[in-house]
């Protein structure tokens, strides 16, 4: 589907996760008439193409080694007035996969950008996990190892929105143990292996009851663990949780008026409140 010269269309053609009959007749049509198909795997997405009947699509890799360098390719084409598609190995491209970098660049330079939606595996987790999907975060991967991991693990175990991580099979019972010393043995918690596909399982329980099922476990396939959010995360500070911030730091040195300050802007409470507690705190501790 050529246009006339000027900026083109770039499109996010969203692809099944694991069942091949989530691929949807727009989509198709995306695929059909694109000018050029930008894919992590050729062989994989030719053979969902070959599945899907379509023949003599041109196709482009566009992985995490190399958007950077396709990245002016892709705009050459785009100032041509071509439609060139976008697509993952599985699910919405940009979302933990390739794309991104290529969609700030077609669209700084005036191209059109638009999405066909489609499968995604987050979504997928999210709402079959029973957990609360009125507020969540996407984390991806985990880093490996190392202090980036011990922050980004207390980062998600202390935020009070449900949490949705993708995790290698591998990795999986580490994973588990991590959010376990972090959460607690209590935490909600929901692994879903194999979405769409035979073998598919949504298992759920504690963190507790996760670490021992999967530790010894052979997993396999793709996984995502979606994670319940910190009960405690956005419960408003009461009085003796105040009295006891302020204590430490009144014990440390600080006035009545830093010590004030600091709580107020640690707990999220007013400077008065904050103020009004300490000087009541230090009356009672008057003789």
């Amino acid at each position: 589907m050529s246009g006339d010269r000027g900026a083109g269309t770039l499109v996010l053609v969203s692809t099944p996760i694991g069942n091949l009959g989530d691929l949807s007749p727009r989509a198709l049509e995306a695929l059909a008439q694109a000018d050029l198909v930008c894919c992590e795997d050729t062989r994989r997405t030719r053979g969902l193409l070959t599945h899907a009947g379509l023949k003599g699509v041109r196709l482009m890799s566009l992985h995490g080694h190399n958007e950077m360098a396709r990245v002016e390719a892709v705009l050459a084409h785009l100032a041509e007035g071509r439609t060139v598609a976008v697509v993952s190995d599985a699910g919405t491209p940009a979302v933990s996969d390739p794309g991104g970098r290529l969609v700030s660049a077609a669209a700084a330079a005036g191209a059109t950008v638009t999405t066909v939606p489609g499968p995604s595996a987050v979504l997928a987790a999210l709402v079959v996990s029973g957990l609360p999907t009125d507020r969540f975060c996407f984390e991806g991967f985990l880093p490996r190892r190392g202090g980036e991991r011990r922050r980004r693990v207390e980062v998600v175990a202390g935020d009070a929105r449900t949490a949705v991580l993708f995790e290698a099979p591998g990795r999986l019972a580490a994973t588990l143990g991590d959010l376990l010393e972090a959460c607690g043995p209590e935490r909600r918690v929901v692994v879903a292996r194999e979405l769409t596909k035979l073998h598919e399982e949504v298992w759920r329980g504690t963190l507790a009851e996760a670490s021992a099922a999967f530790a010894e476990r052979d997993v396999r396939g793709e996984v995502v663990v979606v994670l319940a959010g910190d009960p405690e995360a956005d419960r408003a500070p009461d009085d003796p949780d105040i009295v006891e911030a302020l204590r430490a730091r009144l014990e440390a040195g600080d006035s009545l008026r830093d010590a004030a300050g600091l709580v107020a802007g640690a707990m999220g409470v007013s400077r008065r409140r904050a103020y009004d507690l300490a000087l009541a705190l230090r009356r009672n501790a008057e003789p």
